[in-house]
């Protein structure tokens, strides 16, 4: 129970720490910069880590750490976007799937396992395609894409506490389904839809990145993750620390949330 204990805590120190950093680095971005982060000195390019440039600069001359800073920025806000569009769709339909049951539940379920048999970064590119590029159309394209998933966890907390006394003795005093659903189940299983928040907001990160680096998420000249690594991937044998800035920054990220919501998961876990 001890060991359970400090490993649980260790995931919730560890990734809320990772996931602090980078917040504080993205608030910071927001009024201050070393340098411009648009701003081309073609006879700096590909310098390496100083003393002026910690990170040192890219192929046209721009300060790399700058860059991060502010690409920082599109990944929480793309992730954000995502978390909140996946999460009400989700909650809405999971929820209504799984207290209603019957045919509405058969056919919202077809429909979801049709979209998830598709790897998902095919599924993004094809989304990608109808709302465009962009941070914002990126943002919409992937919290389409997170809807299905946590729809899935919501509807498999409502089928678990829907036959429970509480939801019963609702339902026997003549409560409406809809404020049985969103009012009465619907709290029960908040636990689960942070959890799901979490590994959504990792999941839209990667999928933005991804989507970046094949040049059909955020474009020129917005900072973003994905597309500094796209740029770096010819130079990474000469410049290794090209690649490496934007790479580990993405790594972190990720790691950051994949703990957090472990830590979150065990944390309200009634099982553990």
């Amino acid at each position: 129970m001890i060991h359970s204990k400090k490993k649980r805590n260790m995931n919730l120190i560890i990734g809320g720490t990772i996931l602090l950093f980078f917040l504080t680095i993205m608030v910071i971005s927001f009024f201050y910069t070393p340098y411009d982060v648009n701003k081309i000195q073609v006879a700096n390019k590909l310098q390496p880590p100083s003393s002026a440039h910690w990170l040192g600069t890219d192929k046209f001359g721009r300060d790399t750490l700058s860059r991060i800073m502010t690409g920082t920025q599109t990944a929480f806000f793309v992730g954000a976007v995502v978390v909140v569009i996946g999460l009400f769709f989700g909650s809405i339909i999971g929820g209504l799937a799984g207290y209603l049951g019957g045919w509405f539940d058969e056919i919202v379920m077809r429909f979801i396992d049709a979209l998830m048999a598709f790897p998902g970064i095919i599924l993004a590119i094809m989304i990608v395609a109808v709302f465009g590029t962009g941070i914002t159309d990126t943002a919409l394209a992937l919290g389409v894409l997170a809807t299905p998933s946590i729809a899935r966890i919501v509807r498999s907390g409502f089928m678990q506490n829907k036959d429970l006394d509480y939801v019963v003795a609702a339902r026997s005093i003549g409560v409406s389904p809809l404020r049985i659903i969103f009012k009465v189940i619907m709290p029960n299983i908040y636990s689960q839809l942070i959890v799901a928040g979490s590994v959504a907001f990792a999941g839209a990160l990667l999928a933005e990145s991804s989507l970046s680096y094949l040049g059909l998420g955020v474009q020129p000249p917005d900072p973003s993750l994905g597309r500094m690594l796209s740029e770096s991937q010819e130079y990474i044998t000469d410049d290794p620390w090209y690649a490496l800035a934007p790479g580990l920054t993405i790594t972190f990220i990720v790691l950051g949330f994949y703990m957090l919501s472990n830590g979150l998961r065990e944390l309200t876990d009634r099982r553990s």
